[in-house]
């Protein structure tokens, strides 16, 4: 519906699409959010701002005004998204064969705090994304083979781009973790260039860009079997005190 505060509408975010147990996906709630800046347009960067965790199957109001979206319950902000005037930069490229090959040295088989996370988590073929990013020999870098499940289409057969920016937000934290070790998504700021395809494969890359006390750092890419850049982010991870 239209409001004098601009566009306002109901939302939920079902339990598929949980991080921590009981929040949603970091990547996913702000690709969600960012969605209702854009639509299906690319032109731009958008900064989203985590300020609290989302809570799963509850009404929330999704509002959209100029350049801005915010998410929220009630009086608490939960998610706030820009629109930025930004380049982003992408980690290298690494072939599909190569970055599928560095998952067997996800740190997360060795230790995972969030299991059942909708992009890194351990859930069945087809429910989750299953993008373990594990670290590729002789570079600094991340990465994990993604194929795309049929599963994670909308109506219409497309890839939404709340499923891509959930690719993008998970290997920037696991640039960074060891087995067990965890934070939370602060900021994550994403362009997506290209459509991603239900049922293609493509290359996920990281990498940490540096830390500032609890702060983490991280960029990430998509990219096609040929190299073709899909989608950029970097994000902001916190430490829990």
């Amino acid at each position: 519906m239209t409001t004098a505060a601009g566009l306002q509408t109901v939302v939920t975010v079902p339990a598929r699409f949980r991080g921590p147990e009981g929040a949603a996906n970091g990547g996913w709630i702000a690709g969600t959010v960012s969605e209702a800046l854009h639509g299906a347009r690319h032109d731009s960067a958008v900064e989203v701002t985590l300020h609290a965790p989302t809570p799963l199957e509850a009404e929330l109001e999704l509002r959209q005004l100029a350049n801005t979206a915010t998410l929220t319950q009630g009086e608490t902000l939960l998610v706030e998204a820009i629109t930025v005037a930004e380049q982003l930069d992408a980690p290298a490229f690494v072939p599909f064969n190569d970055a599928a090959h560095a998952e067997r040295g996800f740190a997360g088989l060795r230790g995972h705090a969030f299991p059942g996370c909708f992009t890194c988590g351990m859930r069945d073929p087809g429910d989750g994304l299953r993008i373990f990013p594990g670290p590729v020999e002789g570079k600094d870098l991340v990465a994990a083979g993604w194929r795309v499940p049929m599963t994670v289409t909308d109506q219409d057969g497309v890839v939404p781009d709340a499923v891509v920016w959930a690719a993008l937000d998970c290997a920037t934290g696991w640039a960074h973790f060891a087995p067990g070790e965890f934070a939370l998504l602060g900021r994550l700021t994403a362009r997506v260039h290209r459509r991603v395809y239900p049922g293609g494969i493509y290359s996920v890359v990281a990498r940490a860009t540096g830390r500032e006390g609890r702060k983490l750092f991280g960029e990430s890419a998509v990219y096609e079997v040929d190299g073709t850049l899909v989608a950029a982010a970097k994000a902001t991870w916190i430490v829990p005190a």
